[in-house]
Parts: C-alpha cells; structure tokens; sequence
C-alpha cells in the first residue's frame, strides 16, 4: 500500500470531495431517457460482446471511468483498474486478454502535485491489472479539471467461455460478493476532513475519529479487491445470470437484471450485507437512499443468480479461496406484474460485516 505524504493528504481529501460533488454518474432515468430511440440493445448489459470474423470466437469488452473517491490516489488507481474489470467478471469471464487505460491528469493542481498523483494513479491501476493476469498496452491521457481514472478491458472468448446475463430462473438465489457502504462510508470520511458540520450530524455514532478513518480505510480495500475469484467460479456453479453493483445501488442494478430476464421473473432483495458503522449514518444521511437500495456503490460486488443448491457451495469456495464472504441477498420468484422487476421485501435484514 502506498500512501499520500501528509503534505498533499488535505488538498486531495478537498479535491476528492469536491470531484464527487461536481462530478458523478449520470442518473438511471436521465441515461435511459437519453438512450431512447438512439441505442439498440438491452440497456443494463454490463459488457459488449461482438461475434468476431473468425467462426466461434467473441469479444467481450467494457469500459468505465470516474472521478477520484479517495484521497489516496494508488488506492484510486486500484479501485479504478477493480471497477472496469467487474464488468468483464460479471459476464463469467476470469481473465482478460488486455487493457486500455482513461488518465486524466488535473490542470487545477500544480504541476508537482499532479505528476505525484498521476503517477501513483497510473501505478496503482498497472499494479492491479498485473494482479489480475492482464496488462495496460494503450489508451488516452488528457488534461482535465479533475483527475479521471479507468478504462477499457476486453476478451476473447469461445461461446462456451461466458455467462449471459439472461438466464436466471424462478428459485435462482442470489450471492453478492462485497458488503454495500462504499460510498456513505467515504462521505462520512470526507465530511471528517472537509465538512466539519455535515461531520456533526454523525459523530456520535463514534467513539472517536479513527472509527471512522476504519470505516474508510474498510471500503477502500473492498473497492479494490477483484471480483476475479467469483469470476472463475461461475461456469462451475452453474451461475445463470449476473451484474456488477456500481452507480445505480444493489436496487438499480438488480432491476436492470430481471429486466434482461428471458423467464418471467422478479428479484426479491432480502438481504443488505453492510460495512460495519454504515446502518446508523444511513438512518440520518440524506440524499443517499441507501435503505431504499439506490445508494451509489464505486467497484461493488458481482450479483449472481445461482442455483439453490448451488449459492451456498459458491460462497464456501469464495470464502476458501479469497478468505471473504460472501452473501446470499435475494430470490428470483414469480412476476407480479407484466414485467420483470427487483424489488425490497417488506423486511430487509442488515447485516454488520466486519473489516478483514
């Protein structure tokens, strides 16, 4: 791990924040209504695949980028290089055959803090990516207002080799592979470091400041922790369909599942696994909709439609192999109404999850 010398720490905590504020994920509704009518395709479909000229063989590719969420910027480059490659994780696909990096280095820093950023962003997401079996051979570097981190990630596969996301059927359980509260937890560290009266409204759900530089310290592993285990274990267990829980919360992403269906079906969310300390900052943290399941997540977890008898088997080898859990969090049942939608029960379960 490396981290920021304590002379930049505050500016880039400043820069994080206000690059979150300025800066985010188009909302569902505005996307969909923008890509009515100019898009062809399942909207929601986490990866591209395109039928190459040779008989057999497809590509599968995705791309993604954001604004920095943290204040240390190898950590940002890690979270960037896990966020893209989720998407190829999530169609099934283990290993990735190359990628392209987007770097956007920030005019508004002086050029000494720029380069130190940029470059510890550039070795945080080739750090990972080598960790993930793959390499950076290209991409597009560009001056911005702020810093951009991401890219491009592709494969090659035989028609054997992916998961469509479209096969779930009614009784499939449902496995998330990260907890949720990625993004309250880095607001609350950046209220600590920039908002002290937003700061106010949680601390006394602290015992003290470091609890919530845990708290923070807890998501940015899990952002940049691969999904490539829960990858690999797919195809074995049987996994019928799949996404990635990033900008529209475990809701959206699961309502843009079930409506990929090709069964009649809903999704059931019974189940919100947590960072420890994010359910009573969600009680009072408006804007959020975290108990509404439409939280924001950056580089969440892989959402996978299982067979019953096959999720728990699933969770035990992710928790053999990687030593993290792994949860079941809903249930593929019988439509209600005439189209496939995910939905909360009437109850969910919170469920504290540990740092590592």
């Amino acid at each position: 791990m490396v981290f920021l010398a304590t002379c930049l720490e505050p500016k880039l905590t400043c820069f994080a924040f206000r690059s979150a504020v300025l800066g985010c994920k188009l909302p569902q509704k505005q996307l969909f209504d923008l890509l009515e009518g100019v898009a062809s395709g399942k909207v929601g479909m986490d990866c591209s695949v395109v039928p190459l000229r040779q008989p057999g063989l497809f590509l599968i590719s995705t791309t993604d980028f954001f604004y920095p969420s943290v204040d240390d910027p190898y950590f940002q480059g890690q979270i960037g290089c896990a966020n893209v490659l989720s998407d190829l994780y999530s169609f099934g696909v283990p290993e990735c055959d190359n990628m392209l990096m987007i770097l956007g280095l920030s005019r508004e820093m002086g050029e000494s803090e720029r380069m130190i950023v940029s470059k510890e962003m550039l070795r945080g997401f080739n750090s990972l990516a080598s960790k993930a079996g793959t390499e950076v051979t290209g991409g597009q570097t560009v001056l911005n207002p702020w810093p951009i981190i991401g890219g491009v990630a592709m494969s090659v596969c035989s028609a054997g080799e992916f998961v469509l996301p479209v096969n779930a059927k009614v009784g499939d359980l449902v496995v998330l592979t990260k907890p949720l509260g990625t993004q309250l937890a880095v607001n609350a560290h950046q209220w600590l470091k920039t908002n002290p009266q937003r700061y106010d409204t949680i601390k006394h759900f602290f015992s003290s400041e470091d609890e919530v530089v845990r708290l923070y310290h807890h998501a940015m592993v899990s952002m940049a922790r691969l999904n490539k285990t829960a990858a690999h274990l797919m195809r074995r267990f049987n996994a019928h369909a799949a996404t990635d829980i990033t900008g529209f919360g475990i809701l959206g992403h699961a309502n843009n599942l079930a409506s990929n269906q090709s069964e009649a079906l809903d999704i059931e969310i019974r189940t919100f696994p947590t960072i420890k300390g994010i359910r009573e900052i969600a009680t009072i943290a408006t804007g959020f909709k975290f108990n509404e399941g439409l939280s924001a997540e950056t580089s969440g977890g892989l959402f996978i439609c299982l067979p019953p008898d096959q999720a728990q088997p699933f969770i035990d080898e992710i928790q053999r192999i990687d030593g993290c859990p792994a949860w079941i969090v809903a249930e593929c049942v019988p439509r209600k109404g005439e189209k496939n939608v995910a939905r909360l029960a009437q109850n969910v379960t919170i469920i504290d999850v540990e740092a590592p």
